[in-house]
């Protein structure tokens, strides 16, 4: 890993010298941030999950929201929103840990997208031409369902997407919506995944009913605007 990253170092710094725009040095910074951030995740060994419950014993009252503030903060890491989903359920149970992951979601996702929008977006707006200046201008007048689709895609993590709309002209308003209720299905369904590991004779697995009425509407959400674009 550390020698591909020396390499890109090597490019970047041939491609933009010390005199290049402050734009591509932000863009750059970007890049090293997420290539830092994959490497990290490659290393750090995860935790066990039958542990987890305990470590949120230990935060009393503050479980909460460091589970809301911890969660976000890794899925801005680019950590799996599965691990993060399943660990809420865990720790919290199934509804309320679907909840706290849900809040992570959301707080990940306009962090991210804030992220994106100040290191990329002048870069990418300054390069777009061609098809990919008709697909900025795509993500620029995107709706909520639009968000949606794209984040039920399986094209890339939570966080990656995140930062990745911020580089684009999207609105965050419509940008942070989608993500939430994007995040809904899985979130009820892997939270109470992991209370079913930690505690299998406490689930109850009406809890998960969400999840099943999440990809109903998720499949009617994709057909809906696979008709519109046609």
């Amino acid at each position: 890993m550390i020698p591909a990253l020396r390499r890109l170092l090597a490019f970047w710094r041939s491609a933009y010298p010390v005199t290049a725009r402050p734009s591509a040095v932000r863009f750059g910074l970007l890049l090293l941030l997420l290539a830092g951030f994959g490497i990290t995740l490659l290393l750090v060994p995860r935790p066990d999950p039958t542990a987890l419950p305990q470590f949120g014993d230990r935060l009393g009252d503050l479980a909460p929201v460091a589970g809301v503030l911890g969660g976000a903060l890794l899925l801005v890491a680019l950590v799996p929103r599965t691990f993060i989903t399943l660990a809420a359920g865990a720790i919290f149970g199934a509804l309320p840990g679907a909840l706290y992951a849900l809040g992570a979601a959301l707080l990940a996702a306009a962090i991210g997208f804030t992220v994106g929008r100040l290191l990329g977006r002048e870069f990418v707006a300054e390069r777009v031409r061609g098809r990919l200046a008709r697909l900025d201008r795509w993500f620029t007048r995107q709706s909520v369902l639009g968000v949606i689709t794209v984040r039920l895609l399986p094209i890339s993590g939570f966080g990656l997407v995140s930062y990745g709309y911020g580089t684009t002209g999207a609105r965050v308003l419509p940008f942070l919506v989608g993500s939430v209720i994007a995040s809904a299905p899985t979130a009820f369904g892997y939270a109470a995944v992991g209370a079913a590991v930690t505690s299998p004779g406490e689930i109850n697995w009406f809890a998960a009913a969400p999840a099943a009425l999440g990809f109903i509407a998720a499949a009617v959400l994709l057909t809906r605007w696979w008709r519109a674009e046609r």
